[in-house]
């Protein structure tokens, strides 16, 4: 590959952060004696934005193989595909030289004739070169032996002669085993191409498979390219390797339609209208209102009439205005939310996926998120995500931790509940925002005491939250008299766990 001082450096860079890479190097050292150059060329490759390859007349004959291979994998269609996701990224490109690693091995085994006869060749070019050399020696030492008159010595003409000779026959041979080196790789060339088809494939599917499970962990590219190599390595093998990493499609889909969802909502809309009142919110007023501000003379007239409340305004009904203070996710992580539905998704990756893309909604409405797993009264586990955290790996690996997490044993609605709430009283106390949500995803219904309904009903009097439920996967829980109906404003059941728009209003209402 041509490539830059720039290019290489960051070759080096990689290849010194990336055990995986050395290692790599090391076992096709043992096929090949260009295997380090050979994975330089191949990361080169998928790293450049234009990658550009050398003319095969411009290579050391030993490096033809290795440039057929590079060759065939840059001009393969799929190869397309792989380059749009490593361009400019060294860890993608990194991640797809150890893609195609397998390839790489099987191609140096099957290629071993070709390479063997392009050692041949860059041998016999050396002899070649090296008996244009004695040519010369013996020329100019004929040179300096010849008599004033020029006469040469017949010792020094008959070692010309002789040298002449043997540069001949090493051209000769030369060209030869040149013939024979191209011959063998034409034979290869169909089974590298083949090869190199499949394997770009498969490297394009690792890396694209790799950055789709970052994005439905909610890490973005931009956080992606600022992370540190060794770092990014460990985070993704910690999401390949997670008690959730088989759920990461649910995840990713859940986040995409909470997007969507938000995207539809109207920020501080009321509802539907429904007439004309009177009033002094000057986002409600109606235009012929506002027309009276471009007369001078009527201008005094709109100050009165706004200082006495007496603006016309749109009237409206409908959905509640969105909380300003913390959403919180109470998680039940029971035993019995290991269950899986119809679709083989549990109902603990139902409601993790959930409560994930409910952090999303209130880093999104830069709100604070907390996290509630619970499960038995004397078991209870408190996640915080303030909104003003920075992003970074620190608050990926802490949404990790939330997410895997899973306690065990019964259920208690009260202690996550009364966490919940003191949560909210805490934040109103410090910054006066009140209007939090609080969303209850459980599969159990369970009591609680009228002492506790009481504390309750005046918490959510005083604080002024709101109360979501959602019962995972059974119906009964979601019935009117079933306690969670009493303690929700607005519940409903998810039976299909593998519908991730069962949960759709709650992104629009939060």
């Amino acid at each position: 590959m041509v490539a830059d001082r720039f290019d290489r450096i960051t070759w080096r860079d990689t290849y010194a952060q990336s055990a995986g890479l050395r290692e790599l190097a090391g076992e096709l050292g043992e096929r090949c004696p260009h295997a380090t150059e050979l994975l330089t060329d191949v990361f080169l490759a998928a790293y450049k934005t234009r990658p550009r390859l050398r003319e095969p007349g411009e290579m050391d004959p030993a490096r033809l193989v290795d440039h057929r291979i590079v060759t065939s994998l840059v001009e393969s269609p799929r190869f397309t595909e792989l380059h749009r996701e490593t361009a400019g990224d060294p860890y993608a490109a990194a991640l797809a030289v150890l893609a195609l690693s397998g390839a790489l091995r099987g191609l140096l085994d099957r290629a071993r004739q070709a390479r063997e006869q392009a050692g041949r060749a860059h041998e016999a070019r050396r002899d070649a070169d090296a008996a244009a050399t004695a040519v010369s020696e013996a020329l100019r030492q004929a040179a300096d032996e010849a008599d004033e008159d020029g006469t040469v010595p017949p010792p020094a003409t008959d070692a010309v002669r002789q040298a002449v000779r043997a540069a001949e026959a090493a051209e000769a041979r030369a060209r030869q085993a040149h013939q024979d080196a191209e011959q063998a790789l034409a034979t290869a060339a169909p089974g590298i191409r083949a090869a190199v088809r499949t394997a770009a494939a498969k490297a394009a599917e690792a890396v694209r498979g790799e950055t789709a499970l970052m994005r439905a962990w909610g890490v973005g590219s931009g956080e992606l390219e600022r992370m540190p190599f060794d770092e990014r390595a460990r985070l993704a093998e910690r999401l390949r390797t997670g008690r959730l990493a088989r759920w990461a499609d649910l995840i990713g889909r859940f986040r995409q339609m909470a997007d969507g969802e938000r995207a539809r909502k109207v920020e501080n809309a009321t509802g539907e209208l429904v007439g004309v009142t009177l009033g002094d919110d000057l986002s409600r007023v109606i235009p012929s209102e506002l027309a009276s501000l471009g007369s001078p003379e009527l201008r005094a007239v709109f100050a009165a009439r706004y200082a006495a409340g007496e603006l016309m305004l749109y009237d409206s009904q409908g959905e509640q205005a969105t909380g300003r203070g913390a959403i919180i996710a109470c998680v039940d992580t029971s035993h019995s939310m290991y269950e899986a539905g119809p679709g083989g998704v549990t109902r603990e990756a139902w409601a993790k996926a959930c409560a994930l893309a409910l952090l999303d909604q209130a880093r999104h409405a830069r709100r604070d998120f907390v996290g509630i797993l619970f499960s038995a009264a004397d078991r209870l586990q408190v996640f915080r995500f303030p909104a003003d955290r920075p992003a970074g790996i620190a608050r990926t690996l802490d949404t990790l931790d939330f997410a895997e997490t899973f306690l065990g044993g019964g259920t208690s609605y009260q202690r996550p509940l009364t966490a919940a709430a003191e949560l909210l009283e805490e934040e109103f106390e410090d910054t006066a925002r009140g209007r939090g949500d609080i969303v209850m995803i459980t599969d159990d219904d369970c009591g609680v005491t009228e002492a506790w309904m009481r504390r309750w009903n005046d918490a959510k009097r005083r604080l002024g939250f709101r109360v979501f439920g959602v019962a995972v996967g059974a119906p009964r829980v979601a019935e009117a008299d079933s306690v969670l109906d009493a303690l929700c404003d607005n519940l409903r059941g998810v039976e299909d766990l593998a519908d991730v728009h069962a949960a759709a209003d709650l992104f629009r209402l939060i």
